[in-house]
């Protein structure tokens, strides 16, 4: 499978080839559970204090007989207050008690992340970074038609531009800033930008929606945001060379 490089100016340089995970069958089904386990790693544990409603002088004493019971007082046999000159107060501790415990807390050590098996999640990367050259997913996904080949490549000098201005510049020579200006008024995602490094890391991430990441740490998630694949994907090409030994032998 082949693939246009364009220049910073939007032209035409080379057609080169592209690593064979670009050919690769699309698995919805796959990528979904692949979004859905990365965003489970996001997740914060929660749990309460141990000792939240415990912290009480309340004290019961099960034995009806023993002494400092409630028997023949006319009050329920629960933890009560110790007040002063052996007087009890309020119920504390029980669940159903004002600022008692919580019968069933959330505990941090819950299981929260989803897992996924190696292999499954391998092939649900290499099934959304061949999505990204589908013509037919990523219009459907922007509800724009493209006016560049896909998937985009952009010659090595990209990852050099060290200025915001300098990579708004490429987008509007490939006529995809009216994405940007899309994910600035709605807060919707912009195109992915996948290179193997440079100063352009810092440079592309202060446009609105647009996502930068190099492509050894390239994830499921960034190329299909709320399990959608099909996003605007632009690839230097040291990052396909980067991808291909990233998965060599898949």
């Amino acid at each position: 499978m082949k693939a246009t490089v364009y220049s910073l100016e939007g032209k035409v340089l080379r057609q080169i080839d592209l690593p064979q995970q670009f050919e690769a069958a699309a698995r919805d089904d796959l990528i979904k559970r692949a979004v859905l386990s990365e965003e489970s790693k996001l997740y914060q544990p929660k749990g309460n204090y141990k000792f939240a409603g415990l912290e009480t002088s309340a004290r019961y004493k099960g034995r009806k007989e023993d002494f400092g019971t409630v028997k023949n007082k006319g009050i329920p046999h629960l933890p009560h207050e110790v007040l002063p000159k052996g007087q009890l107060g309020k119920v504390k501790r029980v669940p159903h008690a004002v600022k008692g415990r919580r019968a069933h807390p959330p505990k941090p050590e819950k299981i929260i992340v989803e897992r996924m098996n190696p292999k499954e999640y391998r092939k649900a990367l290499i099934s959304a970074i061949a999505v990204t050259a589908d013509r037919k997913a990523v219009v459907a996904r922007c509800s724009s038609d493209i006016g560049v080949s896909l998937p985009i490549i952009m010659e090595d000098s990209f990852e050099k531009l060290a200025k915001t201005s300098d990579v708004a510049k490429v987008l509007v020579a490939l006529k995809l800033d009216r994405f940007v200006e899309k994910a600035r008024q709605t807060g919707s995602k912009a195109p992915l930008m996948v290179v193997a490094g440079g100063a352009v890391l810092k440079a592309a991430r202060n446009l609105p929606g647009v996502d930068v990441v190099t492509a050894d740490a390239l994830q499921v998630r960034q190329l299909a945001p709320g399990t959608h694949p099909g996003r605007i994907t632009l690839f230097s090409e040291s990052a396909l060379l980067k991808l291909g030994q990233r998965f060599a032998g898949a």
